[in-house]
């Protein structure tokens, strides 16, 4: 797949807005497929396992932040919600149900498409990364695991780019800032509330106690550090 090829799945219970999205995708050369609610929607990653789905809260028989809650149960295939509702609240709930990017309604074809090539350039990144391990935390990358002290864990694109950072500088504290340009790209260098929701995630797979991180500590007003080996206690 190159950087304007994939196949992304739009799901919007609006025709309106599936045709907009549809031509524009199809002008920057993207197959794309539709469904119009939710049960469509997980028949298609099923049988047509796109690279990419963009997905409305608002459908008609389920609830948007439950069906991509159940689409990353099913797939690790990237996530954008598309959504009219516009609050801080609702973009937390949508990544902690496993959406890597948000976008509101209304939006630019533009700023759709840099979104997109910026979420499967994610994606692609993964076949040229290699296998990474600091101490009790080891990256897999034929099966895309993260093995811990609790087990092993398949992770999404956005995980796997996060932790491969942080192991690569295990002990060391990266900022906010580093973070967000690294794994999201310079664009989202202000949107802490990204990496504070996939901060969570990866504690939940690697801490003994994710609400008291020794691995995954936090250094206030900076960033963060992954350390090889259980580090004291952090409540942030």
């Amino acid at each position: 797949m190159d950087e304007a090829t994939g196949r992304v799945l739009v799901v919007d219970d609006e025709a309106k807005y599936r045709r907009l999205i549809k031509t524009n995708l199809a002008m920057a050369g993207y197959d794309v497929e539709e469904a119009a609610d939710g049960h469509a929607a997980l028949t298609l990653i099923y049988q047509r396992e796109p690279d990419m789905v963009l997905l409305d809260l608002r459908l008609p028989d389920m609830d948007g932040f439950h069906l991509c809650e159940r689409i990353r149960k099913l797939s690790a295939v990237p996530i954008m919600v598309l959504t009219a509702l516009d609050s801080e609240q609702d973009t937390i709930q949508a990544l902690d149900m496993g959406a890597d990017d948000y976008l509101s309604k209304p939006f630019s074809p533009g700023e759709m498409l840099a979104r997109i090539r910026a979420l499967l350039r994610r994606t692609r990144d993964l076949t040229q990364a290699d296998d990474a391990a600091s101490g009790d935390i080891r990256l897999i990358k034929d099966t895309r695991e993260l093995e811990g002290p609790n087990g092993r864990v398949r992770l999404t694109p956005t995980e796997w780019r996060l932790g491969q950072e942080l192991v690569s500088h295990a002990g060391k504290v990266l900022t906010h800032e580093h973070l967000l340009a690294r794994v999201w790209g310079t664009e989202y260098q202000t949107e802490h509330e990204y990496l504070r929701v996939y901060i969570r995630r990866l504690r939940s797979y690697i801490e003994p106690d994710p609400h008291h991180p020794v691995y995954l500590v936090s250094h206030a007003g900076v960033g963060y550090a992954l350390y090889p080996k259980p580090h004291g206690h952090n409540e942030s």
